[in-house]
């Protein structure tokens, strides 16, 4: 006789004992364990952001001003994914869409970090009109946004290993702007990434709209 089909509501027991193979990766698969951690810390990270919408105050300032400026995000438009190793958040500009990559945060403030960054590209894109394939509007959003969402804060930078006390804050702006315009598909090399943040520095650096300061 063919086998019975497990019952549909599996007792608390049965729950348990599932839970406890995915964490000891015994009678499971692997891809059935990397499976079950990605989809808890895709839940882990959907619980943390809709706190920081609410109580954090630079995401809740930075929604504020995205709604003054006409472009108002719901939370259906700040998602939670699984994303490859080397990134911890993104921003798509259409249809205007923040990704945060759950398991990629190394404590709540990089998360909230992480958040306010990508707001600040989503200010941009609805209040300057960047055109993302001009290297010098991306990194006058990169300069803007590593300068005010608080990546760049000391225990920031320690926690990736790069330790200096002389200029650390713009230190810090400079290399992740450059970075990042130099993934940009429409750059062509790092000295133009370089030249790009080079050459919209003083004026992007300085430019801390909607904050009054750099907090």
């Amino acid at each position: 006789s063919s086998p019975s089909p497990p019952p549909q509501n599996p007792t608390a027991f049965e729950q348990w004992r599932r839970k406890a193979m995915l964490v000891t990766g015994l009678g499971v698969t692997e891809d059935e364990r990397m499976g079950a951690l990605r989809a808890h810390q895709t839940r882990q990270c959907e619980k943390q952001k809709e706190y920081f919408m609410n109580y954090s105050p630079i995401v809740v300032f930075m929604l504020k001003h995205l709604k003054l400026s006409g472009c108002e995000v719901p939370p259906s438009n700040i998602l939670c994914a699984p994303c490859d190793q080397t990134k911890s958040g993104g921003f798509t500009p259409d249809p205007g869409a923040v990704v945060l990559c759950s398991g990629h945060f190394f404590s709540q403030k990089h998360m909230e970090y992480t958040l306010a960054h990508e707001l600040i590209h989503m200010y941009d894109h609805c209040k300057f009109k960047v055109d993302w394939g001009n290297l010098r509007h991306h990194a006058c959003s990169e300069i803007r946004a590593n300068n005010l969402s608080g990546d760049c804060r000391f225990s920031q930078e320690v926690r990736r290993g790069f330790i200096a006390f002389s200029k650390q804050h713009q230190a810090c702006v400079r290399r992740r702007s450059v970075d990042s315009v130099a993934a940009n598909p429409a750059c062509p090399n790092e000295a133009a990434a370089e030249r790009a943040v080079n050459e919209v520095w003083d004026s992007c650096f300085n430019d801390t709209r909607p904050f009054d300061e750099v907090h």
